[in-house]
């Protein structure tokens, strides 16, 4: 009998081919919207490897009742929605697409920082909505971005990547991170600083870093007061970082100038949230990984890590 392997959307025919040649593959059959739990639940239970995606709560309900379960195959970088120490007692790999998404997902985070600071979004609709009469000028003026500062929340490897970026902008860079990154400090020319002297000296504040206990709620109203009344909030990493009530309070205050979203505590988010008021927000749908290329790269480490797994090899991604 071939071992069972499912997946909770729909992906690409051409991507899963190489599976489906050697074991029994079954798949949620919507791209845009998640497998129902039960339904999940009910596949887990004789499936051999899931791969999976983040609105996935792979957790310890689920792991108990999954006795073949050998390998779980995350279509993120980030693993939050994985009981690790669940899936470690029980003995199945956890795998993530780390490093063939890092370049993507910085272009997305720049771009992100520009269209707020530059007001881009802003100047899209002023045309679309025919209020373009004349040229006057402060019209739309935004923030320079060149020769300002930086300051980076997680310096990983989507935070050096975003670093190269804003050096070429000829900008500061500082950042804070758990562990001093001293090879990047030499070949980049970051700074590392503590958290109140980031926030009080940075111009663009770009979080980057994985959502974990200690993270979580790592934004709060104190932190945004200690940021510059003309700062911009970054947030390109996960929503739970932020207190999204604290960051809308923050921006009615004017305690800081605007803020990029590409993550919120709570996805997807309606039309009608708080957030999308203010016209200093840009708020796009967690596309930060979401070229055609960088998709089908990340579709297909997943697939090899089942593979290896279920034919006995070690996995490419293994999370440790």
């Amino acid at each position: 009998m071939k071992p069972f392997i499912y997946i909770t959307r729909k992906l690409p025919e051409s991507v899963i081919e190489p599976l489906m040649d050697e074991f029994e593959v079954d798949m949620w059959n919507r791209e845009d919207a998640p497998v129902p739990r039960d339904i999940l639940l009910e596949k887990a239970e004789k499936a051999s490897a899931l791969l999976t995606m983040l609105s996935d709560k792979i957790d310890r309900e689920l792991l108990q009742n999954a006795d073949s379960l050998r390998i779980v195959s995350n279509l993120a970088v980030g693993y939050d929605n994985i009981d690790l120490k669940a899936a470690n007692e029980k003995g199945v790999t956890i795998t993530n697409t780390p490093d063939v998404l890092t370049e993507t997902t910085a272009d997305l985070t720049f771009a992100l920082l520009l269209a707020v600071a530059r007001r881009i979004v802003e100047a899209d609709r002023y045309i679309k909505e025919g209020k373009w009469k004349s040229w006057s000028p402060l019209l739309l003026a935004g923030a320079d971005i060149h020769h300002k500062t930086m300051g980076i929340v997680g310096m990983g490897s989507i935070g050096e990547a975003v670093a190269k970026r804003a050096k070429g902008f000829n900008m500061n860079v500082l950042y804070y991170n758990r562990s001093r990154k001293h090879e990047a400090e030499q070949s980049i020319g970051v700074q590392y600083a503590l958290l109140d002297e980031l926030l009080s000296q940075s111009d663009f504040v770009v979080i980057l870093a994985p959502l974990n206990p200690e993270t979580e709620g790592m934004f709060q109203g104190n932190q945004f007061k200690k940021m510059k009344k003309t700062a911009i909030l970054i947030n390109a990493a996960r929503g739970p970082i932020v207190n999204e009530e604290e960051l809308i309070q923050a921006l009615k205050r004017g305690d800081i100038a605007g803020a990029g979203l590409d993550v919120f505590e709570k996805e997807p988010i309606s039309e009608d949230h708080p957030l999308l008021a203010f016209d200093q927000v840009v708020a796009l749908p967690h596309i930060g990984s979401s070229s055609e290329d960088t998709r089908y790269n990340m579709m297909t480490l997943c697939v090899e890590n089942i593979q290896a797994v279920l034919k006995g090899d070690l996995p490419k991604t293994a999370v440790k």
